[in-house]
């Protein structure tokens, strides 16, 4: 077990400083303690450190930076190369470069508009260069007689090559911001750069080499990895792209273990703190449900137009009967599942988990499917209760007399205490909802499989008190840990699956269900939006509905809907009087929310103009064309959630995409990416180098440290990584052995501070 996993729980790192290791390199100069056997406190406040007082220390504390090893741990953005250095005459306009030179002369001087110019003219044995500044005090260490280190990027004035407010340091010093590869800090407040860039230099040089080192000395030789202290230190100052390089994949590889370490330790307390529930497999159950599976299919007459609606047999993609075959044979173990559902849209992942939810029920046990929001979980009762109703009707069902027995619990549902008690007592089955689910009055009898759909946009928490409530249920006197399935129609890029989920298994479903066509994709330019008009009026008038996606307003939700709101009313006044056009947005009550959805799904609206609160899961199997304006502003993943509210019936399907005139390069890439392919996962590829990891899924909300070094291009490190991570964890489940223990303190801290391991 680790040390006090409370979220913000602190384990101190306190080295006893005997000599260190050989491959470690020695302390800087100045940097070794008096006396050997000392003690350092790397979790000690900043002004225990010679020559930071509280002035220093408060600065830093804007940029977060308290202690020494928040310090050692604030690592750079990006590096200015300034390594490159030219005598004054050999300088090229444009390039980046660092001078040796002497300081002439300073001269004073006014723009045409007032502004005060300083001029510091330097000098080598080849010329004279101007440095051009318009701040007095950036000037104030160039000294005349005095010999300078300058860095910065070649410019123009009057005709002659200059700097301007170049970097510069006394050339008889250490280098810290000129004439080598220079870092870039995030700064805050009133810490300018270059004082926070001294002050780490200090810290880094003293105590990089006191980091206690974690990784086991097998992996650090197997995998030519350098010493941690080495790392920190060349990683903030390094003295080439190359020793630079050999510095981040050793910080990677770390944050990739630590994290994989993290995410084992997650699934070996869940599936061994308690047992599983072992799930009989009932073959004729299974076959029968196979059997009884039917969708509805909806046609119109070419003359009249009428819809006509046909029932035809479902087929089971091979994806889905890949996906059953795991999950049948992860519950028959008495270790509790663990599995991640992941597919595209429109996929068919609701069979899967009802064929799951379907022998919970067959061996006495409850079923419970938590969704994000309230259409959603509605939806999924409605799907559900269709699926088992057919099979309710089946010979095998008639036979048995078996029931399935389901409960919406959302937060508007009335008379919640006799749901409360229908599933206390056992006289429900399947219960679907939100996260009223998870409420405290919510008890459920024998509850032996949780679903989560959409498990990113729950937190850390309400997933583990959802699964608490198996092994609390008031009739589970063993106190089993329930199976767990979570499900998602968010292609997750490899780099994130295997940290956001590394815990789980996947199952990935990949392949459309037969007679889904790809649904045609176009960008349409702000000229063509009257074509797009009347290509949506066509639809309607051959029996289809519509959507309308408003622009996306970062600002707030409530300037969003009032959009929203505006093009509605302009759509129904002067594009389509004639239809009749119904609105969803965000600020409305769940209740007008829902209505909306009914009537739409009822065909009593033609176009539905909605914000992005229809992003995921809506189910309109007779809208075939959506409109997304302002599409530059989205994300590839959300448009593609976007496009998946269509193409979920039989025949062809249409998502036009519009945009202004001016777009960013980065716009345009994500507009002809979508356009070019309907493949959710390699689209999730594209998004994520577009947008970074932080940005496109938020890893803090799911329980996962922040990667500070690593990067998404790292997919080699990170699989090296997990692969060690695995082999160490089968050698030690839990690192409880001696060798193991500052690894797990290592462990412990990151997830503590940054995560959680719940």
């Amino acid at each position: 077990m680790w040390p006090e996993q409370r979220p913000n729980a602190v384990v101190r790192q306190t080295v006893r400083i005997v000599a260190p290791e050989a491959e470690t390199p020695a302390p800087a100069r100045r940097s070794a303690p008096a006396n050997s056997a000392a003690v350092i406190d790397l979790d000690a406040k900043l002004t225990t450190v010679k020559g930071i007082g509280e002035t220093y220390a408060k600065l830093m504390s804007f940029a977060g930076i308290n202690t020494i090893h928040e310090a050692l741990y604030y690592f750079p953005f990006r590096h200015e190369d300034f390594s490159s250095f030219k005598k004054i005459n050999a300088l090229m306009y444009g390039q980046t470069e660092s001078v040796i030179a002497q300081v002439v002369e300073t001269v004073t001087k006014r723009t045409f508009g007032g502004k005060e110019m300083i001029e510091v003219i330097v000098a080598d044995e080849t010329g004279r260069l101007s440095c051009i500044f318009f701040n007095r005090r950036m000037t104030y260490g160039l000294k005349t007689g005095s010999q300078v280190v300058l860095s910065g990027r070649v410019d123009e004035w009057n005709g002659r090559i200059c700097f301007k407010a170049p970097s510069y340091e006394a050339a008889d010093r250490e280098l810290t911001s000129t004439g080598r590869l220079v870092p870039v800090y995030s700064t805050t407040g009133p810490l300018k750069l270059a004082t926070l860039r001294k002050l780490l230099k200090t810290i880094v040089d003293r105590y990089a080499a006191y980091l206690p080192e974690h990784l086991p000395a097998s992996i650090r030789e197997k995998h030519h990895l350098v010493p941690l202290g080495q790392a920190v230190k060349d990683y903030h100052f390094p003295a080439s792209v190359a020793v630079k390089e050999k510095a981040r994949q050793r910080l990677a590889f770390d944050e990739f273990f630590l994290v994989q370490l993290g995410v084992l330790l997650k699934r070996h307390e869940w599936q061994e703190e308690r047992p599983g529930i072992p799930f009989k497999i009932n073959q004729t159950l299974l076959d029968a449900w196979k059997d009884a599976l039917q969708f509805k299919v909806t046609t119109f007459d070419p003359v009249t137009k009428e819809p006509k609606e046909e029932i035809r047999k479902m087929e089971l993609t091979g994806a889905q009967q890949k996906a059953i075959g795991d999950i049948l044979g992860d519950i028959q173990k008495d270790r509790p599942m663990n599995r991640l559902l992941q597919g595209d849209v429109g996929s068919g992942k609701t069979v899967v988990g009802a064929t799951a939810l379907l022998m919970a029920v067959a061996n006495g046990f409850q079923g419970a499917l938590m969704a994000p929001t309230q259409i959603l979980a509605e939806q999924h009762y409605q799907g559900l209760s269709r699926l088992f109703e057919k099979l309710e009707n089946s010979p095998y069902f008639q036979k048995t007399g078996l029931k399935i027995r389901l409960e919406l619990l959302t937060g508007n549902v009335r008379k919640k205490e006799a749901v409360y008690r229908r599933i206390r007592e056992g006289e429900v089955d399947i219960v679907i909802g939100t996260s009223a689910v998870i409420e405290d009055v919510v008890e459920f009898n024998r509850l032996g499989l949780v679903i989560i759909d959409e498990q990113h946009r729950f937190g850390v928490r309400q997933r583990k008190a959802l699964r608490g409530k198996g092994a609390n249920s008031t009739a589970n006197s063993e106190g089993a840990n329930p199976h767990l399935l979570v499900m998602t129609a968010t292609p997750i890029p490899r780099t994130l699956n295997l940290t956001v989920y590394g815990d789980l298994d996947l199952s990935l479903m990949n392949e459309m269900p037969p007679g889904r066509e790809p649904i045609q994709t176009k960008w349409v330019m702000p000229n063509e939006r009257n074509g797009a008009y009347k290509f949506i009026r066509k639809q309607v008038e051959a029996g289809r509905q519509a959507f309308v996606i408003c622009p996306l307003v970062e600002e707030s939700e409530k300037i969003e809907a009032k959009a929203a709101i505006e093009e509605h009313d302009r759509l129904q006044r002067e594009v389509f009087p004639d239809l009749k056009l119904a609105l969803l947005h965000g600020r409305m009550k769940p209740t007008e929310k829902d209505m909306v959805m009914h009537q739409f799904r009822d065909r009593e609206y033609h176009v539905l103009v909605a914000t992005s609160v229809i992003e995921v899961g809506i189910d309109i199997p007779n809208a075939t064309v959506i409109m997304i304006e302002g599409a530059d502003r989205f994300g590839l993943s959300q448009l593609h959630q976007f496009r998946g509210r269509v193409g979920r019936g039989q025949g062809k399907s249409y998502c036009l995409l519009l945009a202004g005139d001016e777009l960013s390069q980065v716009g345009q890439e994500r507009l002809k990416a979508i356009e070019g392919t309907n493949d959710g996962f390699e689209l999730a590829e594209i998004d994520l180098q577009m947008r970074g990891p932080g940005e496109f899924f938020g890893t803090r909300q799911s329980g996962v440290p922040d990667l500070k070094v690593a990067g998404v291009n790292d997919v080699n490190i990170l699989e090296t990584a997990r692969a060690e991570a695995i082999r160490l964890f089968e050698e030690d489940p839990g690192l409880k052995e001696v060798p193991h223990q500052l690894l797990s303190a290592k462990v412990a801290r990151l997830w503590s501070l940054e995560g959680d391991l719940s």
